[in-house]
């Protein structure tokens, strides 16, 4: 079995483990011809590392999937992620790259001698190299460049020259495109020469002349077709396409509206230039989600694997968001010191403060996390913002009553009916302007060329608290008279 040597390529792990490097060669020798001959070994993988237990490692890598061996090595820290990677065969080491996010494939390369290197980078898709080397720093981007074959470099520079997160960025270049005069006969041919070199050739673009995108062709369509049926009677015409310079995000949730495994890339001149293939459209979609999550609960998106990110490195993506909404709060601090005077005369009205701007900060959460999403998703526009606005106040209204029906019954148990009746008023017009802010912020946002996600419902919530306490107060001054 081909494999990378443990102690060629990274030197600095072999001295500080010598059991498992000296363990490595007969290992190779004694393997198991099959792992279904041999039970799985009870433990983990970082304990079976860290233990210098060699051949439970390369039992477990045997074991499971590359996707599955990609997140443990992610979970672990980099030096013991390294030992187990340098343990697996060449075809092996490829696929679970492959399946690692950029910043922990960076890790991976920064340990490895120049031959491995070369080997690593060579195999993998013009596309996957590309965005690892965006991500890379410039030495290694040179490194991998420099050690890249003339037609894989060419097209790893050409994807490189693309805007970042456009479609172009994430298109593979590797495809097939037929001529619409061939027959079904010439065209499975045709597959059958330079398949090999395509990414995928289950999505075959026909072209023109000129490499004109005309439409497309399934290869099950082909496979079924008379040999000699001409490839121009099963092409779709007007397929679903991209240009290179589209949002990948864009790119991405268009192919989930129309079903499409692949979707056709084109230039401005409508010449073919790739295709964006499932995938990455899976793998394009899941960051623009885990974003606009992040973003929505007040915190900074990071790159790499949570478990592997350090408590510094978590506190440091959020806190910038939490000093900016602590500040944020001061608002709700003025307002209470403005209407100290309304207080003192109606030492009650304190009492129901945090459930108002609770009830009024989650109703805005609420339209705010529903908006961005439907932002996202494209069930809104910027030009729905008034229809957006008039539907979220009714639901605010809506809301508003049932609460202050038991706010109202709940109020009374307690204070002065009058202030009571304070506190349902108020929660009827809290929640109208909240959940009016709360759908509308976003949409501005969207005006303005401001991630949606970036109004997060934290910010949401302390404006609503702010205003929330102004309503309050006014509505007790015009029905107590104070």
């Amino acid at each position: 079995m081909s494999q990378i040597d443990l102690a060629e390529a990274c030197p600095e792990l072999t001295d500080a483990r010598p059991e498992l490097t000296d363990a490595r060669p007969e290992l190779t020798d004694a393997r198991p011809e099959s792992a279904d001959a041999r039970s799985a070994p009870a433990g983990s993988l970082p304990e079976f590392v860290a233990g210098h237990r060699v051949e439970s490692v390369v039992r477990w890598l045997d074991d499971h999937p590359p996707h599955r061996i990609a997140d443990e090595l992610a979970r672990m820290d980099a030096v013991l992620a390294g030992v187990a990677f340098r343990l697996l065969d060449k075809d092996q080491a490829l696929a679970v790259f492959e399946e690692l996010e950029p910043v922990d494939q960076q890790q991976i390369l920064q340990g490895l001698r120049d031959q491995s290197f070369r080997d690593l980078v060579e195999g993998m898709a013009p596309d996957d190299r590309a965005r690892m080397l965006r991500e890379a720093p410039a030495k290694v981007a040179q490194k991998v460049l420099a050690g890249l074959s003339p037609r894989e470099r060419r097209m790893t520079a050409g994807l490189l020259g693309y805007p970042e997160g456009s479609a172009g960025q994430y298109m593979t270049p590797e495809v097939v495109a037929l001529p619409a005069e061939l027959t079904v006969a010439e065209a499975l041919a045709m597959v059958r020469a330079e398949g090999a070199h395509a990414e995928t050739v289950y999505t075959l673009p026909v072209v023109d002349a000129g490499r004109r995108l005309t439409g497309i062709v399934e290869l099950r369509e082909l496979v079924l077709a008379r040999p000699e049926t001409m490839v121009s009677e099963l092409v779709v015409t007007e397929p679903a396409f991209a240009r290179a310079t589209d949002s990948a995000e864009k790119a991405a949730r268009l192919m989930r509206e129309t079903n499409d495994i692949n979707l056709p890339v084109v230039d401005s001149e409508d010449r073919l230039l790739g295709l964006l293939t499932i995938d990455d459209a899976v793998e394009v979609i899941e960051a623009a989600d885990s974003e606009d999550v992040a973003r929505q609960a007040g915190s900074s998106p990071w790159e790499g694997h949570y478990m592997a990110a350090g408590v510094f490195q978590l506190a440091r993506y959020r806190a910038l968001w939490l000093m900016l909404l602590l500040f944020a709060a001061t608002l709700t601090v003025s307002v209470t010191d403005f209407f100290e005077g309304t207080l003192e005369q109606a030492a009650h009205l304190a009492l129901f403060i945090p459930l108002l701007i609770g009830a009024g900060g989650n109703a805005g959460a609420q339209a705010a996390t529903a908006c961005v999403r439907a932002v996202a998703v494209g069930e809104v526009r910027g030009s729905d913002l008034f229809s957006v606005i008039w539907r979220e106040c009714r639901v605010g209204l809506v809301l508003g009553s049932l609460l202050a029906a038991v706010g109202l019954a709940i109020a009374a148990l307690f204070v002065d009916p009058r202030i009571a009746v304070v506190v349902a008023i108020t929660l009827v017009f809290i929640c109208a302007w909240a959940t009016t802010i709360g759908g509308t912020m976003p949409l501005l946002a969207k005006k303005l060329r401001i991630d949606p996600a970036v109004v997060s419902a934290p910010m949401v919530t302390t404006l609503v608290d702010a205003t929330g306490l102004i309503i309050y107060f006014t509505t007790a001054k015009l029905i107590l008279g104070i």
